[in-house]
């Protein structure tokens, strides 16, 4: 695959070239390693596009982590608490997991374990590869990312994307970069406020 357009959300892009120029490379390599139309498997069953073969979400997201684990990127989970008290959760949001709990419960509240799960993780660098449902992409923009950053775990977050060239090839329901662009750029420069790249890739 190539990638076809990107976009630096506060610096993003800037700061992998400076600071984690090689990880920045393996992205590259990683996305250049994957082979789309050997994942174009897929045969709709869908109205619209009976019988035709499309791009098989699973089988692009398989290729990705092979080649991502290949080179050591590994899935994190960053595990939290939470309670109803929105004042509770702004004074313990940022304290470690076992914290947090104590906190809660000598609030008074029963403490409810959350977590958020990143694709790949690797020296400070988050990677999501999205080729599922189009809401997704804002979770993990504006949440999986942001939460990292804010608990300190990562320093920039990159998302890998379907063009709509690409899209255009898969099941409805798909996001594609293009219409996530304005998503983020719509918010404003400064939200989500996490450094950020989006990657828009074609076969």
């Amino acid at each position: 695959m190539q990638v076809v357009e990107k976009y630096s959300h506060l610096n993003g892009e800037e700061y992998l070239i400076v600071h984690r120029k090689s990880l920045w490379d393996e992205v590259l390599e990683v996305i250049a390693n994957v082979d789309a139309n050997a994942c174009k498997t897929k045969v709709s069953k869908e109205q619209r596009m009976p019988g035709r073969t499309l791009f098989a979400p699973k089988e692009m997201n398989r290729a990705y982590k092979e080649e991502f684990n290949r080179l050591g990127w590994e899935s994190q989970t960053r595990t939290f608490w939470v309670a109803p008290d929105e004042k509770l959760m702004r004074r313990v949001h940022l304290l470690p997991p076992r914290e947090q709990k104590a906190a809660i419960e000598e609030a008074g509240y029963s403490p409810i374990q959350s977590r958020n799960e990143t694709d790949f993780v690797k020296e400070r660098v988050a990677v999501e590869v999205q080729f599922g449902k189009y809401a997704f992409v804002a979770h993990d923009l504006f949440v999986k990312h942001l939460s990292f950053f804010i608990s300190d775990v990562i320093d920039v977050g990159i998302e890998i994307l379907p063009m709509k060239s690409m899209e255009r090839e898969m099941s409805s329901g798909v996001p594609y970069y293009e219409r996530d662009l304005v998503n983020v750029i719509r918010q404003g420069r400064g939200v989500p406020a996490v450094p950020l790249v989006l990657l828009g890739v074609a076969p």
